[in-house]
């Protein structure tokens, strides 16, 4: 197979959801299900704390379609995973390597996933404008129950005015609406627009795609998001937690 990495589209255009590829190859993984792999792809494999797209890819102008229910990167290698529908004739499939396919994301799943991930960004430029400089984790943006991890803790007398001081800023900035951007930048420019700081695992020779909340400073991320703050909706903190010098922020978008 074609070891060259797969060119993340919607790492330049977040909110593309209609896009054609070319094949390099068609494979079982090791758990037996079959993937696709393009030479280009708008579908967001899981990762960064956010589920994978779906949707299904087209080949050609035939009636065949690969309905996708899952994608992941290995290696900068991304793979469609799923299953064919419409298989007519012997039943046997030939995704022919330099063949066109259509892709087509699920947009009511991609709209939501990038609302939670963008309000989990929210939450971070939030917890400073309340005066909790806890540094940010481990972020979770699924639908079933997002939430952040911040190292350090807020004393428990500080805990129930804190979620509601954060609720409160999170939904007047989701109000206020700012653009949200996302661009692959030189490590010192990144540096700066991140406010003069870069997690260690980011190379200095690198060129990190970093994402923006209008004049917020920005962060590393690999994910989607909205186009506006306003499309977030709304916002709930939903609960407060700390354990073991851990602060998770539970949250739900309206």
């Amino acid at each position: 197979m074609d070891s060259r990495p797969t060119k993340l589209d919607y790492y330049a255009d977040m909110w593309r959801l209609r896009s054609k590829s070319t094949i390099v190859s068609f494979l079982k993984g090791d758990d037996g299900r079959s993937a696709l792999v393009l030479d280009s792809t708008i579908f967001h494999p899981q990762g960064g704390g956010q589920p994978a797209d779906t949707g299904f890819i087209a080949v050609g102008d035939q009636e065949l379609k690969f309905v996708v229910e899952d994608v992941r990167l290995r290696d900068g290698i991304v793979y469609h995973y799923g299953h064919v529908e419409n298989l007519a004739g012997n039943g046997v499939v030939e995704f022919e390597t330099g063949n066109e396919v259509r892709l087509h994301v699920d947009e009511p799943r991609r709209k939501l996933n990038s609302r939670l991930h963008s309000a989990g960004h929210l939450l971070d430029v939030c917890m400073k404008n309340v005066g909790l400089d806890l540094e940010p984790g481990k972020g979770y943006h699924f639908p079933d129950g997002p939430f952040v991890e911040y190292k350090g803790v807020i004393p428990p007398s500080e805990i129930s005015n804190k979620q509601k001081e954060l609720e409160t800023e999170a939904n007047a900035l989701i109000s206020k609406g700012e653009e949200v951007a996302a661009a692959l930048l030189p490590y010192d420019e990144a540096l700066e627009q991140c406010g003069g700081s870069l997690p260690d695992y980011i190379p200095k020779e690198s060129t990190p795609r970093i994402v923006k909340l209008g004049t917020n400073p920005g962060c590393p991320c690999g994910g989607t998001h909205v186009h506006n703050l306003s499309e977030i909706i709304s916002m709930k903190v939903s609960q407060i937690r700390t354990k073991k010098g851990v602060t998770k922020v539970s949250y739900t978008v309206g």
